[in-house]
């Protein structure tokens, strides 16, 4: 059977999914919404930090922390108006009071003048125990008051869960606005709630894939602006790049290993859409798969032994599972007719995938030792899952009121956020890794 009509329908798919100059222009921020319940969250109350006397600061900092906390799905907030009392110091903290008005913890802080900008001082309590849990002092210039904000929301999430936060990492993603000769579409670095975008790449010809490298300097992905895809990786703080896949055929789906030295990708030189690795040192190409199926859509495991692919060798698309120097491959994927673009958990315990569920593309989990799954969204096209870097959320796109946005559900359930910007529609998003 020819194989013409499937390279080209992958093609088109993705160029679906929607290339390259750098762009040091701040782009339209993300807008974030709060979404699902939040019946497990704790309580937990960020008091408005105090300020001295005559100074202003930049950002509200505990509207900040609240929303970072908030967004996780772990904590609701207190509502400002529902407090008793706003203490800004250790001395006029009375726990009793918060307990009566049943919170589990409370954050108090006060923002001072110092020789840089800004000295921010935080603390920590556990309501119920009575006592400090913590006390920190930050240093932050003018311009970096939003990231303070975002380590103090890290250093309160992880004292309570034990878990490294993630209000301090990034997310990259790709926007389109208009069609035909007067198309844009961009290739965006934000931080993780939204704020801060830049755009990294923009061009009237698709883009497609981001991927971050293990220590958050760059991101692989796939641009058309030649009119054919082609593989590049970009470094964000200089915005030089570099072609590293232009063969004939497909050049998709990159994916970084682990130690960031090698890049997996799905090439068809050689006639059928295969998974390969490219040495980004030694430029040593391997090809990994050899069958008469498309496999696509690799993903390295976090120790970087084995890597996952979609691939319609079974008759549908399922996820498979084989060494990282090749081999066979094993089907892990069990349940539905069509599961795609998976991607690992941090521990290894678990993908995010696509699932088809009565003709509805969904979001799911699916723990890789026992066989479980579990979606996670409810949307009728969901797509391009990226888990959040301590494991604790899925990042995907899907459609609300007709456009295409960014979601994040919790992986225990509860809270989620939906992003979306001004204009234009968004997609492929793409969590970063703790930057190292």
């Amino acid at each position: 059977m020819s194989r013409t009509p499937r390279l080209l329908r992958l093609l088109l798919v993705a160029a679906l999914s929607l290339s390259g100059i750098h762009l040091a222009v701040a782009a339209p921020r993300l807008n974030i919404q709060i979404t699902g319940g939040v019946e497990a969250a704790q309580p937990i109350a960020v008091v408005p930090f105090g300020v001295s006397e005559g100074l202003i600061p930049p950002v509200d900092v505990a509207a900040i922390v609240s929303a970072d906390l908030a967004r996780t799905g772990k904590f609701r907030p207190m509502p400002t108006r529902d407090m008793l009392d706003m203490p800004s110091r250790h001395e006029d903290v009375d726990l009793r009071d918060w307990s009566l008005l049943g919170v589990n913890n409370l954050v108090i802080g006060r923002v001072e003048a110092d020789s840089v900008g800004f000295r921010v001082s935080v603390s920590l309590y556990d309501v119920f125990r009575g006592n400090e849990l913590t006390s920190e002092t930050l240093i932050s210039t003018k311009n970096g008051m939003r990231a303070t904000a975002h380590r103090i929301a890290d250093l309160v999430y992880e004292k309570l869960t034990g878990q490294k936060g993630v209000a301090s990492t990034r997310i990259a993603y790709i926007t389109s606005t208009g069609s035909g000769d007067g198309l844009r579409v961009t290739l965006r670095v934000a931080d993780a709630d939204g704020y801060n975008p830049q755009t990294i790449v923009s061009s009237g010809e698709p883009i497609m894939s981001p991927a971050w490298s293990p220590d958050g300097r760059r991101l692989a992905y796939v641009s058309f602006e030649n009119k054919r895809p082609a593989i590049y990786v970009q470094e964000l703080s200089s915005g030089r790049r570099e072609l590293v896949a232009s063969y004939p055929g497909i050049n998709g789906s990159p994916a970084f290993s682990p130690d960031g030295v090698r890049l997996a990708m799905t090439l068809s030189k050689d006639g059928n859409p295969e998974i390969y690795t490219l040495n980004m040192l030694s430029r040593e190409l391997v090809r990994l798969t050899d069958h008469y199926a498309i496999d696509t859509e690799p993903a390295w495991s976090p120790d970087g032994r084995s890597i996952i692919f979609t691939s319609d060798r079974g008759g549908s698309p399922q996820i498979y599972r084989m060494s990282a120097s090749g081999g066979a491959a094993q089907r892990i994927s069990i349940d539905g007719d069509y599961n795609g673009r998976a991607s690992y958990a941090p521990d290894g315990s678990s993908v995010a995938m696509v699932t088809r569920i009565n003709g509805s593309f969904r979001i799911a989990v699916l723990d890789t030792q026992r066989g479980i799954t579990r979606l996670l969204s409810s949307g009728n096209l969901d797509e391009s899952p990226s888990f959040a870097p301590n494991g604790s959320m899925v990042i995907y796109a899907t459609i609300h009121g007709g456009r295409g946005v960014l979601a994040a559900a919790s992986v225990e359930g509860g809270g989620g956020q939906r992003l979306s910007q001004d204009s234009g529609q968004v997609r492929e998003p793409a969590w970063s890794p703790f930057m190292r």
